[in-house]
């Protein structure tokens, strides 16, 4: 479908300039968006088996807990690397150039329910990436994990 294809590569396209702010400011921008701290995640490519990186928001970070939010801007369909980590639950996460092995999960109704209210404070258009889907948007919890 076109408009699938269109979606993946504005994402894609997204990425790209993100990664190119930080590349040329050599790390001083691009690490916050707003409030909320930024995050390279890595996983392996669950069909390919090669590295896999994308930018990605935090509205939940704390020093034991990072989440994420598997929204891909409301499309009915999840996000590549979301897909990938539920494959292979081991992860890396970048942060201000520092990356650490981290295990990731999709949080639970309950849990999702709790940090809901969180997430929407960090960024208002989680609520409306919500709504624009009838896809349960996943929220995923990274922990850190020993090497």
């Amino acid at each position: 479908m076109i408009s699938n294809r269109l979606t993946d590569l504005s994402m894609r396209a997204m990425n790209g300039v993100h990664r190119a702010v930080l590349a040329l400011s050599r790390g001083r921008l691009g690490w916050k968006i707003g409030p909320m701290p930024v995050v390279e995640l890595h996983t392996i490519g669950r069909t390919s088996g090669q590295r896999r990186s994308t930018m990605l928001t935090a509205p939940i970070h704390e020093p034991d807990r990072v989440v994420v939010i598997a929204s891909k801007g409301g499309d009915d369909r999840h996000p590549f690397w979301y897909l990938n980590l539920v494959a292979q639950p081991d992860v890396e996460l970048t942060e201000n150039g520092v990356t650490r092995p981290m295990r990731a999960r999709t949080a639970t109704e309950a849990e999702k329910a709790a940090l809901w209210p969180a997430i929407v404070r960090a960024n208002p258009g989680y609520a409306a990436y919500q709504r624009k889907t009838s896809r349960d948007i996943p929220v995923v919890i990274c922990t850190p994990r020993t090497p």
